[in-house]
């Protein structure tokens, strides 16, 4: 997981891009709910890190799997220690392109519809994700919306035949990002 961390950083350090090129936060949001009929699941991360390049329209995050925040105590520990294995498998990555990019549109008002493609890992599994989202320039804050899906199933994340039928197949996971601009490092002569 120390690659992702790596891939991170290497995009704030990638060359070509103009002052205001790159974006980027620590304090991004991660939220994943599931209606269940005994309990609705509901945890929240402000602890995700994330990168976008507006020269290359790459992206990256990485969201620590201990910063998740339940209402309950015991599902955190359940979650942790039971269904993510949060020890053995810390960090969930995102690593991937922006489809089509175009940062002109980004001074239109409002949001802009984008589609994000590329490797999203949890659980130790990486798999090929295509997300649509939202990307907004505003107050000089690149704002990054999305919404998707996730299914523990696809991640090798059991679920234990006694709780089994009643959680969810998937994960409605809801990601905001307020990134700054990354100022580049000045030469001197």
């Amino acid at each position: 997981m120390k690659y992702a961390l790596l891939l991170v950083l290497s995009l704030l350090l990638l060359p070509g891009g103009y002052a205001q090129g790159k974006y980027s936060t620590r304090t991004g949001t991660i939220v994943f709910f599931s209606a269940t009929p005994l309990e609705d699941i509901e945890a929240r991360n402000a602890q995700v890190g994330a990168v976008l390049d507006m020269g290359t329209g790459q992206v990256a995050f990485t969201a620590p799997m201990k910063a998740f925040q339940f209402r309950r105590t015991l599902m955190q520990e359940h979650f942790n220690e039971n269904y993510v294995e949060s020890d053995k498998y810390p960090r969930a990555t995102f690593a991937g392109q922006v489809l089509g990019f175009q940062p002109a549109l980004l001074v239109a008002a409002g949001p802009q519809a984008v589609q994000v493609e590329g490797d999203l890992t949890i659980h130790g599994v990486k798999r090929r994700v295509k997300v649509p989202g939202t990307l907004e320039l505003k107050n000089n804050q690149l704002l990054v919306k999305a919404k998707f899906s996730v299914a523990p199933a696809d991640y090798n994340i059991e679920i234990p035949a006694l709780v089994r039928d009643n959680i969810a197949k998937t994960m409605a996971v809801s990601v905001a990002l307020a990134c700054d601009p990354v100022a580049q490092a000045r030469t001197t002569k």
